[in-house]
């Protein structure tokens, strides 16, 4: 059950939020036991946004959470191919990206908590 939600800048195109959603889909995996079968998505484009007190420049938040939780290593691992499909696609420098992962325990889907 993993939610990756993304916040940028920048303009998210149709073209560009179907390439963010397959590559995304792909990404998921490098978390031990997640996978696009279960992945949501939210892609905001356009967003306000300020880095060191700029808005010049494309930046990015990106929020990963996993019912249960990942290793850091793992979460390494996802950080850097993130890194890389957010400069593919939009353009974000490696500095101007922050991700943040939450694991839970708790995690409702059809009407009950798995």
């Amino acid at each position: 059950m993993p939610f990756i939600s993304t916040k940028t800048n920048v303009t998210v195109s149709k073209e560009k939020e179907t390439q963010l959603k397959k590559r995304l889909g792909q990404a998921i995996s490098i978390l031990p036991g997640k996978s696009e079968n279960w992945l949501m998505l939210a892609i905001e484009g356009d967003v306000p946004m300020y880095f060191r007190g700029d808005n010049s420049e494309p930046i990015a938040y990106i929020d990963v959470k996993v019912y249960g939780g990942a290793s850091s290593d793992a979460c390494g691992k996802m950080t850097q191919e993130l890194t890389a499909i957010y400069g593919d696609i939009l353009g974000i420098a490696p500095d101007h990206l922050y991700v943040s992962y939450f694991g839970t325990g708790d995690w409702g889907w059809n009407g009950n908590n798995f």
